[in-house]
């Protein structure tokens, strides 16, 4: 009898192979492209600040006295036989400011975590707090500043509690409503396996609120800058919250210019970098970032 002829015992893994080898380029092609984009979008919104910050001055004609340009500012940093200790100013301001967002960044974005993954494990948690974080996060912080300066005095404590607030009530809201985004069928399949409300967190839930929460970082980057400014304005008087007011105090206007050219230029800095690593991510993940709403 003649032998059956049967096929090779590689091509299933050869086939297996080049398709893990399609998936890899695919994914490697989605993170080039979200991160040029981002690239782009970040380098065209630094455009269109300079650009729109020119305009306003010369469409109004405010004094240049009190006005000052890109050029003035340039030149006050850069080029000014002083621009050295003009930058050393700046920059020491800038660096405290930097530091006491950071307490409130973190204060804020942990205490949002912790609250929305209570809100996923207990419905009776989420029913009870969710509408006092509605509400308070319309609530303006000047208005609760005293109170909060009353309370915690005039040091960190405050810094870490008036920037956390800042940071805390949308992020917590963006976060639980990310926590709730992934299907029911998932929930479904991690019970089915024998699975309590911690291991669907863990494995269906906060993955698939990664889109949510990269949003609640990138907003909570310039609202924790805010919360740290307003916060050296009204209570430790330091940074550049803290010299804003003696600046026009004294008319040194370059020095408030700078200084508030400086904060909103990291501002956007650092809002674009969450930006781009957000997209990266995605992009990874298979989520299309790009093509998110």
């Amino acid at each position: 009898m003649t032998a059956t002829a049967t096929p090779p015992a590689t091509a299933p893994s050869a086939s297996a192979g080049d398709l893990r080898r399609e998936i890899r380029a695919e994914t490697t092609r989605n993170m080039l492209r979200a991160l040029g984009t981002s690239v782009l979008t970040f380098a065209l919104t630094l455009v269109a600040v300079i650009v729109l910050w020119a305009g306003v001055l010369w469409v109004f004609g405010v004094s240049p006295y009190i006005a000052k340009g890109p050029a003035d500012v340039w030149a006050w940093l850069v080029t000014d036989p002083e621009a050295a200790a003009h930058r050393e100013e700046v920059g020491g301001n800038l660096a405290v400011t930097l530091g006491h967002a950071a307490i409130g960044f973190v204060a804020g974005l942990v205490a949002a975590l912790a609250g929305a993954i209570a809100f996923q494990l207990s419905k009776g948690v989420e029913h009870a707090l969710m509408p006092i974080a509605m509400l308070l996060r319309s609530v303006p912080l000047v208005a609760l500043a005293p109170v909060i300066i009353m309370i915690f005095g005039r040091d960190l404590w405050t810094v870490a509690v008036m920037g956390g607030i800042v940071v805390l009530f949308p992020a917590l809201v963006s976060i639980a409503f990310g926590l709730k985004s992934a299907s029911p069928q998932m929930h479904d399949v991690v019970a089915v396996y024998g699975g309590g409300n911690w291991t669907a967190l863990r494995k269906v839930a906060l993955p698939s609120s990664s889109p949510a929460f990269f949003a609640a970082v990138r907003i909570s980057v310039p609202g924790a800058i805010t919360g740290a400014l307003l916060a050296e304005w009204l209570a430790v008087g330091s940074g550049i919250g803290g010299v804003i007011g003696s600046y026009i105090a004294q008319a040194q206007f370059n020095a408030l210019w700078a200084s508030v050219v400086a904060v909103t230029a990291v501002s956007l800095v650092l809002y674009n970098l969450v930006q781009i690593v957000e997209n990266v991510v995605l992009a990874r993940m298979g989520m299309h970032p790009e093509k998110r709403a």
